[in-house]
């Protein structure tokens, strides 16, 4: 069943909003969603994206994946499946856009520094701090702190949540993002969209990445199933890019074609879920098992692919010694800054000043915001010695 506007019963609709924690009036062109998204991109934090590590450090490579370039990546995937299944385009991109906001320097190595130098003050993790980011982080309004985003933009930046952190959250804002962790509700359609696309635009393009950096082969490549049948089909039809001259263009069309085959195995099965659970709207989604999902066919392929990433370039000696020496920077900026407030920007430092139980967080947000070559220098100018070159 769909609405006039074509989006499904069971889709956000933006008239239909929770609304925001700060009460604005509607903006005379655009949706809420649309306005949640244009906050994002004009935010201090999304642009900070360009210099922020994927897999690779931003120094290594030019066309190396940063998280910017991952997260429009991640919006165009669920865009598009989001078309397909009737529901909200301008809250998944929303979604998407903001999901990374909160990553540190240096990807999930740094993340791993922060949370390890935060184990004794409430620990970090990044969909944590993405949130954070949008409710409190960016000052940008007179009448607000963060971007003062909607629920259902909230609701999706939020994907993992410890019990913990959920009933802070629930204090803080009783029935909000919070709660539905301690219910055992699932998040929109929309959210759970945006949470698929950014695995399959990361295995996909992690891909790419891996074997232009040379760290992994296509050859390698072939014991994964999806990869060798996307790539054995691309050579059926195109035998000319089994040339060494036209290995890159294979590389292109073998992923191509495994995105496209994700995509459409996404809408079907996501199909077949919805007519099996028949949520009358948004909130009989929420409160039905996860809709938005892989068959279980291409869930195993891509957890394989999944595995032997983890296991070939995730761990390679090469990048390994690239995350330890990462880790070292964040852990050393972290002792530096708490042992010496005044290190960190004025802004912080008044902060820190005004609450000096929370300067561990304080400390932990201005490292979270960081860009890679700005952590590695701040490291350098401050102990003298360069890790990451």
């Amino acid at each position: 069943m769909t609405d006039i506007f074509g989006l499904a019963a069971y889709a956000c609709h933006a008239a239909g909003t929770r609304g925001r924690r700060h009460p604005e009036a509607p903006a005379p062109t655009r949706s809420d969603y649309q306005r949640d998204r244009d906050r994002i991109v004009h935010s201090s934090a999304f642009r900070r994206l360009v210099y922020k590590t994927q897999v690779f450090l931003n120094h290594e490579g030019d066309l190396f994946r940063t998280r910017l370039t991952h997260s429009l990546e991640v919006a165009q995937l669920a865009r598009s499946v989001a078309r397909s299944l009737r529901l909200n385009e301008d809250l998944v991109e929303a979604i998407a856009l903001a999901h990374d906001l909160g990553h540190t320097p240096f990807g999930h190595a740094g993340q791993d520094a922060l949370n390890h130098c935060m184990r004794s003050h409430g620990g970090f993790e990044h969909n944590l701090q993405s949130l954070r980011v949008v409710d409190k982080l960016e000052l940008r309004y007179p009448q607000f702190a963060g971007l003062n985003l909607t629920f259902e933009t909230r609701e999706g930046i939020l994907k993992h949540c410890s019990r913990t952190n959920a009933q802070a959250l629930e204090a803080e804002e009783p029935g909000g993002v919070g709660a539905r962790f301690l219910e055992h509700r699932q998040p929109s359609l929309e959210a759970q969209l945006a949470n698929l696309a950014d695995e399959i635009a990361y295995n996909a393009h992690d891909i790419d990445d891996g074997v232009r950096s040379g760290l992994i082969t296509q050859e390698q490549l072939q014991q994964v199933p999806l990869f060798a049948r996307y790539r054995a089909q691309a050579l059926s039809e195109y035998p000319s890019l089994d040339m060494p001259d036209h290995q890159r263009r294979l590389l292109y069309e073998t992923i191509r074609r495994m995105l496209s085959a994700q995509v459409y195995d996404v809408i079907a099965a996501t199909q077949a879920a919805l007519a099996r659970a028949t949520p009358a709207d948004v909130d009989g989604a929420r409160h039905a098992e996860p809709l938005i999902c892989f068959s279980p066919e291409m869930r195993s392929e891509s957890q394989a692919l999944k595995r032997f990433l983890f296991d070939n370039l995730y761990r390679h000696p090469q990048v390994v010694a690239t995350t330890d020496n990462a880790q070292v920077v964040v852990r050393e900026l972290f002792q530096a800054y708490l042992s010496d407030p005044k290190a960190m920007k004025p802004g912080y430092l008044a902060r820190a000043a005004a609450a000096p139980g929370q300067c561990e967080r304080v400390v932990a947000d201005f490292i979270a915001g960081m860009t890679d070559r700005f952590a590695a220098a701040e490291h350098e100018r401050i102990t003298g010695r360069r890790l990451l070159v």
